[in-house]
């Protein structure tokens, strides 16, 4: 398969700067009985990976990402809170799916239109974030459910709007950067101003927690403390920042072609 050129993934970049360094690249959708390949990347856009892509992915010398087959906000999130905890501050109502689900229901459409049974069948409807002042003003029933979670409201405030950090790394690679958004739910798509800033070292014990070599963490600082928010193992590249991501993408490639020199491939 071809490297598609309106790829919304960032990886589309990195494998497209591998490639011109001469390396051999082949994107392969599906399971597949037998690959050459002396390296892989799980790239599953969805919250828990298929066990049936763990086995396949397992079948090659060396892949990316392997420790990443759960990346629902009840196991990633660090502001996660409960019913009855004693914080004060204004919580926010998530989808414990990444990106809201959305992914899952793509997939499902998609086996639907084949004639195939969905993969994701209860991927619960979509519901948008909301957020309230206090863990009182929860509506009735949200802690009971599995598909929801509640986690802290806690972006970053400054004077002109909201900040939230975004760590993207591969490998060894990496850039750590910190967007000011005049909105409340910050989006790096959506950004007043943006900087370059460290990664903490709260962030990269929970990298190797996950089991993360390439993908992307967001997170704050909370009263001195780095607090994971989202974790994302198929990271994109918002339309109107893709020729800055694009950029980067050599600088990750590096990473990559790291990591591959340590697997002795």
């Amino acid at each position: 398969m071809l490297l598609r050129r309106d790829s919304p993934y960032l990886l589309f970049d990195v494998l497209g700067a591998l490639k011109r360094r001469g390396h051999s690249v082949r994107i392969e959708q599906g399971l597949s009985k037998a690959s050459s390949a002396d390296i892989a990347v799980l790239h599953v856009d969805a919250t828990t990976t298929p066990a049936d892509y763990l086995d396949y992915a397992r079948s090659f010398p060396f892949c990316l990402n392997l420790g990443t087959a759960d990346i629902s906000k009840r196991r990633i999130s660090g502001a996660l809170v409960n019913q009855g905890d004693a914080w004060q501050g204004p919580v926010i109502v998530k989808s414990n799916l990444n990106y809201q689900g959305i992914p899952e229901r793509f997939l499902n459409r998609r086996a639907q239109r084949a004639g195939k049974p969905p993969p994701f069948p209860d991927v619960p409807t979509l519901q948008p974030y909301e957020v309230h002042d206090s863990l009182g003003d929860v509506p009735d029933g949200v802690f009971e459910r599995d598909d929801l979670v509640v986690d802290k409201f806690i972006p970053e405030k400054e004077p002109d709007g909201f900040a939230a950090r975004f760590w993207v790394f591969c490998g060894e690679s990496e850039r750590c950067t910190r967007y000011v958004s005049p909105n409340a739910l910050v989006k790096a798509s959506e950004t007043i101003r943006r900087e370059p800033v460290p990664v903490p070292q709260e962030m990269r014990e929970l990298r190797r927690e996950l089991g993360f070599d390439y993908g992307k963490f967001d997170f704050v600082m909370h009263e001195g403390r780095a607090v994971l928010l989202d974790a994302n193992k198929t990271p994109g590249r918002p339309k109107n920042l893709v020729k800055m991501f694009a950029a980067g993408a050599a600088h990750l490639a590096d990473g990559f072609e790291g990591l591959i020199r340590r697997a002795g491939a």
